[in-house]
Formats: structure tokens, C-alpha cells, sequence
């Protein structure tokens, strides 16, 4: 798509504009939009909504979850094409998309701000425009109070950019086609990356319980999660070849704004390495006391607790002085029968994943700790074979993980193309009012979308490989 102009433009009074179309105008958005009072009074309407990241979702009146009020008598009435804000809590969550547009006729807490269209305007383009605002975080420089919340009272006088009615739905339609075509796009990404994560722990698994060699010899194991073994390897308990470590449970009063910095569940990220942003500290003074608990390069670090159990990843301290947590175990080879490398991929693997899972104590959140792990079997293949089999996981893993980071690249590419085009489409940046509609094929690649975003391709990626 080219990027048009339109052919005049003029200074814009707005404080996040510097020009805009020449016959476009400008008023505060309390001259097009009332704050909705129309209450539920007598519960006559019973659909719940609630905003969540910016898309307006249904929940059951019946079994709402989280802070519910007693009753929903009082909620505000919310009609198809009202924009609901929520100006609650700015200082505190700089992550969540706060504007959502409203599809059907429901009900929200008064805490949300309905904007009711008064004007005879194409409420939609108007949502794009504060979406577009609330992607730059323009929202976060206003309000106040202790907890910065923002009341339509001072937001209706934000000064609103508008085209003409017919022309603020033509910039409407075109987002919706655009996003429509991006959001499928980002989908199919997806489902190729799970596809691919999956393949990840297909392979690990069979390798760890069928070796490399085809056609080799296996015998029987009586054990759930696997039905037989090559006849070489052995079936041990997991202690007997395993060493669990926990931290230290530090607490509230040990921490300082310097010092030494604690490896808590926290800092085990899901891409298997040790992020140590917003790391707790404890002073250096205190650190001697804990040489016992200190991470070294290598380290198999796994979270023992809550919602991430089984959380694995090698530390990376970069010589770097680190502590760790009580829930956080640090798994070490006891003899010389296991190397770290093969155990930190056989407790990756599905065998052993399932068996945490099993024996896991529900105790308010899942814990997991050394008398469960005294349940567990391990799979122990002669030390030469753990090393080539390591090698192999290794190979392949790698393999997929630069296919999955490039998809992810790719996503990242549109995702900002996606920002760029409702900027670029709700500030008179380009005109959209002679875009051809196209049909939207059921199946589009990354190439062709390259073209329409004039991206340079980097190569083609294959996307098949020998395992699939």
C-alpha cells in the first residue's frame, strides 16, 4: 500500500500533534461524547462486561470471579459503540491497555468511564484515536490523587482530532481490515511457534527414553509415564543420583536498596536463563553468611513453587556474587555416574515433568520439595551415551529455537507495523480514503506481507524439518 498525503495540512493545537489535514478539525472530546449515566437499576440488563488489556469481555453475572461487588444493582448501562476508559491506578500498572471499544449492549462497573457518543460522529474512529494515545502511554501524564486516576471531568477536555463523519468511518474501516488481516496473521505465528515448541519436547522425550541408536534393544519398566527403556540404560531413584539444594527463606528485613542480589522464582525466566532485573538485595555485609547457598556458572536452577513448578533454566552469573532463594532448588549430579548437562535436560523432559506434576502437594499453591523428589525415577544411560545425546538435544533444540526466534521477530515486525498504521491513519499522517478493500485470502505468508510493508527480507526460512 502507498502512503498517500493528503495535499494540505495545518498546525494542530494539540499537545501530541504537530499538524493535521488542512480541512480536518479540532474540539475537546466532552463536545462529542457525554460520561454514560445510564444506571442498572433493577439488574434490567445482566450481561457483565469487563476491560481486560484493552478488549471488552463477557463474564457470568452468576460466577464472577475477583473483586465482585455484593449486587451489580447501580452498574452502568453500556450501549454498542460507547468507549470505556479506565483511568484507575495510572501510577501503578503501566502495562495494561486502559481505552476498550464496546460491540454490545452490557453492563460495567462505574469505576470505567463510558464515553456516550452526543454528537453525530463514528465513535469507532474516535477509539482508534485514544488507542492510538493509550499505546504511547499518553494517559500516564495526567490524573492525580495518590493512586493517579483520571475522571471525565478532566479528560473530556482533551482536545480530539476530526475528520468529517463519512471520512472518520473510512479511517475506521480501514483499521478494521488492516488489524483483521495483522491479528491473523500474528495467529497463524503463533499456532507455527506452539507447533514447534511441541516438536521441542517430542524430541527431548524420545531421546531421553529411547537413546539414538535405531532399532536397539529396549526392556520393560513398570512405571506410568514410560512402557520400556533401552536394555542398557538403567531406571534409578531420582536421590540416588540427584543432590537438591534449597536456598535460603529470606525474609522482608534482610533486604537493602544495595548489595548482593537473591535468585528468587522470579528471576528464572521461561527462556531458560537467569534474569536478574528487579532482583532483590541483601547487604554485602550479610552475604559471607551464605557461602552455602552461592549460584555458580552452570548451576541447574528450577522453581519449586506456584503457578511456574518445574521452571528450569542454567545460570548465567557472569561472575557476578548471587544467592539463593528457599524455592528455588539447585539440582547436582551426587557421583559420577550423571553429568549436569544430561541431568538438566532429562529434568526438561516430559518423564520427569509428569512425575513432578503427579507428586506435587497442593498445599494453597503447589509445592514440590526433597521427600517428593525421593518418589521420582530417573533414566541413567552409560556416561559416554549421556554425552552424545546431549549433543543431539542440543542440536535440535537449537535448531528450532532460531526458527521460533525468528517467527517472533516477525511478529514483532507487524505488531509495530500495526502501532505505525493507526498512528499514521488517525493524525492525518496518510489518507485512506481511496484504499481498495481486497478480499482477505485464507492463507497469507510472511513474504507477502513483507511487500505490503515494505519491509527488506532477510532470507526464507524452511520451515520443515526431518522430525516433523
Amino acid at each position: 500500500m502507498g502512503k498517500a498525503k493528503y495535499p494540505k495540512y495545518k498546525p494542530s493545537k494539540t499537545l501530541w500533534q504537530e499538524q493535521i489535514p488542512n480541512h480536518w478539525q479540532e474540539t475537546e472530546l466532552r463536545m462529542l461524547f457525554a460520561d454514560n449515566k445510564n444506571k442498572n437499576v433493577g439488574l434490567v440488563e445482566r450481561n457483565l462486561l469487563s476491560l481486560s488489556y484493552g478488549k471488552l469481555k463477557r463474564k457470568d453475572i452468576d460466577n464472577a470471579t475477583g473483586l465482585v461487588p455484593a449486587s451489580f444493582e447501580g452498574y452502568q448501562i453500556i450501549e454498542e459503540g460507547y468507549i470505556v476508559l479506565r483511568f484507575t491506578d495510572l501510577q501503578n500498572d503501566k502495562k495494561s491497555l486502559r481505552v476498550g471499544y464496546n460491540n454490545e449492549k452490557g453492563i460495567i462497573t462505574n469505576a470505567y468511564i463510558g464515553l456516550a457518543p452526543k454528537a453525530d460522529i463514528h465513535s469507532k474512529y474516535f477509539y482508534y484515536q485514544l488507542h492510538f494515545l493509550d499505546k504511547i502511554k499518553y494517559f500516564y501524564n495526567l490524573g492525580g490523587g495518590v493512586r493517579q486516576s483520571l475522571a471525565f471531568k478532566e479528560f473530556g477536555r482533551e482536545t480530539v482530532l476530526i475528520p468529517d463523519k463519512e471520512e472518520q468511518q473510512r479511517i475506521a474501516n480501514f483499521l478494521d481490515y488492516k488489524l483483521a488481516k495483522i491479528e491473523r496473521f500474528i495467529r497463524k505465528k503463533k499456532e507455527l511457534i506452539k507447533r514447534f515448541v511441541e516438536l521441542k519436547e517430542a524430541i527431548l522425550n524420545k531421546t531421553i527414553t529411547k537413546g539414538l541408536t535405531p532399532n536397539i534393544e529396549m526392556k520393560p519398566v513398570d512405571i506410568y509415564w514410560v512402557n520400556s527403556i533401552p536394555k542398557h540404560y538403567k531406571l534409578e531413584g531420582f536421590n540416588k543420583n540427584v543432590f537438591l539444594k534449597h536456598g535460603f527463606q529470606f525474609r522482608e528485613h534482610h533486604f537493602a536498596t544495595n548489595g548482593v542480589k537473591i535468585v528468587k522464582i522470579s528471576q528464572l525466566s521461561p527462556k531458560g536463563f537467569l534474569d536478574l532485573n528487579n532482583a532483590s538485595l541483601v547487604p554485602n555485609e550479610i552475604a559471607s553468611q551464605f557461602e552455602n547457598i552461592k549460584i555458580s556458572d552452570g548451576n541447574v536452577l528450577m522453581a519449586l513453587t506456584g503457578g511456574t513448578i518445574g521452571k528450569i533454566i542454567r545460570a548465567n552469573t557472569n561472575n557476578e556474587l548471587l544467592l539463593q532463594n528457599y524455592r528455588v532448588g539447585n539440582f547436582i549430579p551426587n557421583n559420577d555416574n550423571l553429568t549436569l548437562d544430561y541431568l538438566y535436560w532429562q529434568l526438561k523432559s516430559y518423564f520427569i515433568q509428569a512425575q513432578m506434576k503427579f507428586y506435587v502437594r497442593e498445599t494453597g499453591q503447589p509445592n514440590i520439595g526433597k521427600g517428593d523428589f525421593r518418589k521420582i525415577l530417573m533414566i541413567v544411560p552409560p556416561k559416554n551415551e549421556q554425552i552424545e545425546l546431549v549433543k543431539h538435544i542440543s542440536s535440535e533444540t537449537n535448531r528450532l529455537d532460531l526458527l521460533i526466534s525468528k517467527i517472533e521477530r516477525e511478529i514483532e515486525i507487524v505488531e509495530e507495523y500495526k502501532t505505525s498504521i493507526i498512528a499514521e491513519s488517525v493524525t492525518g499522517k496518510i489518507d485512506v480514503r481511496n484504499y481498495q478493500f481486497l478480499a482477505i485470502e485464507e492463507e497469507e505468508t510472511f513474504e507477502e506481507l513483507e511487500e505490503e510493508l515494505n519491509i527488506a527480507a532477510e532470507g526464507e526460512t524452511n520451515y520443515e524439518t526431518e522430525n516433523q
